[in-house]
């Protein structure tokens, strides 16, 4: 059996707006990363494992960004709106298919 390995957030499909990407991005958010860190190469371990952090970090805000305060919701919004204005400048299609 292969390992997967993540390509990183800056090199994944459509600006990292996946499953993967958006924990490395809300890892961002909480500051449990530095923004430099993209997870190249990480593990699914290691990815795991930063998956079950961030969760944590969302815990006291029911995984709402409205709930999040002020500061963190700013940089949320912040943080997402740059990757969803970059992939939709490359071509992302934000309609739902039938696999979605």
């Amino acid at each position: 059996m292969i390992e997967q390995i993540y390509v990183g957030i800056d090199q994944d499909k459509n600006e990292g707006l996946t499953h993967l990407g958006r924990i490395v991005r809300d890892a961002w958010v909480f500051g449990i990363l530095p923004e430099s860190e993209t997870c190249t190469g990480w593990s699914g371990a290691q990815m795991q494992s930063l998956y079950e952090k961030v969760y944590a970090a969302w815990e006291p805000y029911a995984h709402l960004p409205s709930r999040l305060p002020d500061e963190l919701r700013e940089r949320h919004a912040q943080l997402y709106a740059q990757a969803i204005a970059s992939a939709k400048e490359k071509g992302w299609d934000t309609e739902l298919d039938e696999d979605d």
